[in-house]
């Protein structure tokens, strides 16, 4: 069953961002990952947001998302994307 990661935040440092995001790409071969949504300007129409930056990306299942998250190569960048923003992440089972 699919799994789906969906991060909401505001961006305090849009360099380290960057910097995270570019080294973002090259972790996804880990495992599949579909990069389904990247908006900073996301449309708020319940609730209070973290921020307008929102990204949902899509994995095979919960373990895929596991394997992707807990590795070297992700752990040793998601510090950037933890300093260069607020906000928070949500892991969600699909149908």
């Amino acid at each position: 069953m699919s799994a789906y990661l969906v991060i909401n935040c505001s961006i305090t440092n849009r360099a380290l961002l960057d910097e995270y995001v570019g080294a973002a790409g090259g972790t996804l071969g880990v495992v599949p990952i579909k990069v389904l949504a990247m908006d900073d300007e996301s449309e708020t129409v319940e609730g209070e947001p973290a921020g307008s930056r929102t990204v949902l990306l899509e994995f095979e299942d919960k373990e895929s998302f596991r394997t992707w998250y807990d590795s070297p190569a992700y752990q040793a960048i998601i510090g950037k994307r933890h300093a260069a923003t607020d906000g928070f992440g949500v892991l969600v089972q699909g149908f």
